[in-house]
């Protein structure tokens, strides 16, 4: 039952979602964490630095990894298979009507439609992480909101590492993988390292 529940669960996300991987992002947290509580608030947080620092696309490796953390190998292709056959069946009926309807204004209205809906839900996951990370005890589910474990030292990597985004060099932007291997440096440093120092 676990199998065919990642399947349909991550179908849905899969069917329901536009914009890609980050616009999925609160989908899969509702239904993950709060709906069937696979995985915790923090391990999803923790999820999303792993998917987003390892080789593919996004809304991929996180229905993966969920799938394997909830149902093992069998689980992890269960959820994978979930999220990518409707956007693979959709892409085909695209390419197969995209001719006929590229130049529709219904389309490109329609398009256009959905613009501020993904900027919504990638700015939703974008606060929901940021705010995870600063306060790790919070819950959005009854707006609990914990600052006795404010983190400080999280919110200082975001701005180091924000800063370092908008920096350019040459004309160019720094790259993201330097963003990761700084951030993953500076977490070693700062949870790893200096508390074995004090």
């Amino acid at each position: 039952m676990i199998f065919f529940n990642l399947f349909l669960t991550f179908l849905k996300i899969g069917l329901f979602t536009i914009g890609g991987g980050y616009a999925m992002l609160p989908m899969i947290r509702n239904e993950v964490v709060l709906s069937w509580q696979w995985i915790t608030e923090e391990s999803f947080v923790n999820f999303i630095g792993i998917a987003e620092s390892t080789p593919g696309p996004f809304a991929i490796n996180m229905a993966t990894f969920v799938g394997y953390h909830t149902a093992g190998v069998l689980g992890s292709l269960c959820a994978t298979v979930g999220v990518v056959l409707p956007s693979f069946v959709i892409i085909l009926i695209i390419a197969k009507l995209f001719a006929k309807f590229n130049n529709s204004k219904l389309v490109k209205n329609m398009f256009w439609g959905f613009k501020p809906v993904v900027a919504g839900l990638i700015l939703s996951a974008a606060v929901t992480l940021c705010v995870s990370a600063i306060l790790p005890n919070v819950s959005f589910k009854d707006f609990n909101f914990d600052f006795s474990n404010f983190d400080a030292w999280a919110l200082g990597i975001f701005i180091v590492i924000f800063a370092l985004s908008r920096i350019k060099i040459k004309g160019k932007k720094t790259h993201p993988f330097v963003l990761v291997i700084t951030s993953a440096v500076l977490g070693i440093i700062i949870y790893g390292a200096l508390p074995l120092l004090a």
